[in-house]
């Protein structure tokens, strides 16, 4: 049986968000329990000329609005990068699911040929639909969620591949 557009997608991407919140509820224990000022923990960075774990998230999330919008055929609604607390991630990562959630399965499934344009620093790429999600999308999405975590394992904020993973009887 082939895996549809939807399930190869708005699940696995509702899933991990919902992973990165609580492994941010962890970090947010971490920094009150060590009197570490929780912007350090936002502003850190695995090298100097990578994205900040704000970025990170905040990237992640855009990763996950944009498929669930280009592979429904309607335009991803922007949302600012203003956030500046561990809170105001996670109501980011909120809305995220949300919008993503907000989706039908027959919005998206049959979507594997829809042309997907997307302009990155002036450059516009064009992809199909399954090509967007399999070979664009998870892997950035993916890329994003788990340098955040690494950010936080590397400060050392005790969380492990389950908290990464999620519940196991979940999936």
């Amino acid at each position: 049986m082939a895996i549809s557009m939807y399930h190869s997608s708005v699940p696995v991407l509702t899933r991990m968000l919902t992973n990165l919140s609580a492994i941010l509820d962890k970090a947010a224990a971490h920094a009150a329990a060590r009197k570490i000022d929780p912007a350090v923990l936002l502003g850190t960075r695995l090298f100097p000329d990578m994205f900040s774990l704000t970025k990170q998230v905040q990237l992640a999330c855009d990763f996950a609005k944009g498929a669930a919008a280009r592979l429904a055929g309607v335009e991803p609604p922007k949302f600012p990068d203003e956030e500046k607390s561990f809170d105001e991630l996670k109501a980011r990562i909120a809305k995220t699911i949300d919008y993503v959630k907000g989706f039908k399965p027959a919005q998206i499934d049959g979507s594997e040929a829809r042309a997907v344009a997307l302009s990155i620093a002036g450059q516009t790429y064009n992809f199909k639909g399954q090509g967007y999600v399999l070979n664009m999308v998870l892997p950035n999405f993916y890329f994003h969620v788990t340098t955040a975590y690494a950010i936080l394992r590397h400060c050392g904020v005790e969380i492990g591949k389950r908290d990464f993973l999620g519940p196991l009887d979940s999936m």
